[in-house]
């Protein structure tokens, strides 16, 4: 009911990555799915109907997290229905979110991905090697979302005042600064990119070794890749890089507002998950060193 007008709304007005809108429409599709299953109108739906739901999906096994998501969406397209005046009441206003175990970002030891970094870039002489040096060290160095790479394109890269331009979450942009080893391997990428005589001419950073733009399964499976040579966890996605950049600029002495800034964040709140995760590692080095620990 009146989906693809929400999913409009969240396209042009909100302007919500793909990556999200598709995540968007697949809630509101299996929720309005359930209402056909039902047989239940959707004029006749209320708070209780809304409880039973997410009940049905914590019983088909989805995570709380995951159920959290669905409560979240749905809400978020009944007040955009009250809104454009298609309903009067939101059945999903008095749907309390269901209770999470707080986890701590998922990071890699630091010392651990210098030694990767380092051994990538003293064996990185041909263009697909270089172009998955480039992406890890983008994501380690900058910190910057799977996304937010994939849009970067050549003309963002201003190696005079060594920065990149990042279009973040609703369009917002924002600079992050480039360290040296960085600047280098980017001109030397690019470089090897221009001589490559590819059939397809991208003007996006990150490309295939056909030359086309590069897309989201390309970049997970290079950090895997990498990263399944230094470290056994379960998580090993780009998300972790962030993670990880944001904690080690914590554990070294970085003001929390300027972690936020450089990683984009809306609001500080989003950023202070890696002040507990600095103090879970700080207690875990507390109770391996110290004698009476």
């Amino acid at each position: 009911m009146f989906k693809d007008r929400f999913i409009s709304f969240l396209t042009f007005e909100k302007r919500y990555s793909p990556h999200t809108i598709k995540a968007y429409e697949m809630e509101v599709k299996g929720f309005l799915d359930f209402l056909e299953a039902e047989n239940v109108p959707f004029e006749e739906v209320d708070h209780k109907l809304m409880r039973y739901y997410f009940s049905l999906l914590r019983e088909k096994g989805k995570e709380a997290s995951s159920v959290n998501r669905a409560i979240s969406t749905l809400r978020s397209y009944y007040k955009f229905l009250q809104r454009e005046q298609l309903v009067e009441k939101n059945p999903v206003r008095l749907v309390q979110a269901l209770k999470t175990p707080k986890k701590l970002p998922v990071v890699v030891d630091k010392d651990k991905m210098n030694q990767l970094l380092d051994h990538m870039d003293a064996v990185a002489d041909d263009f697909e090697s270089l172009r998955d040096f480039v992406i890890m060290e983008l994501l380690f160095g900058t910190g910057i979302r799977l996304a937010e790479l994939l849009e970067i394109k050549e003309s963002d890269i201003d190696f005079y005042n060594k920065k990149i331009l990042i279009l973040g979450k609703r369009n917002k942009e924002r600079f992050v600064p480039l360290h040296l080893t960085l600047i280098e391997e980017l001109k030397k990428y690019l470089e090897k990119k221009k001589i490559q005589n590819l059939e397809n001419i991208s003007e996006y950073l990150v490309v295939t070794k056909e030359g086309k733009r590069a897309y989201r399964l390309l970049i997970y499976r290079v950090v895997k890749k990498y990263l399944s040579m230094i470290t056994s966890q379960q998580k090993r996605s780009p998300h972790v890089l962030r993670h990880s950049f944001a904690t080690s600029l914590l554990d070294n002495g970085a003001d929390l507002n300027a972690i936020k800034e450089l990683l984009g964040h809306a609001g500080l709140a989003a950023t202070q998950v890696y002040t507990h995760n600095s103090a879970e590692r700080l207690k875990s080095i507390y109770k391996q060193a110290h004698p009476k620990a």
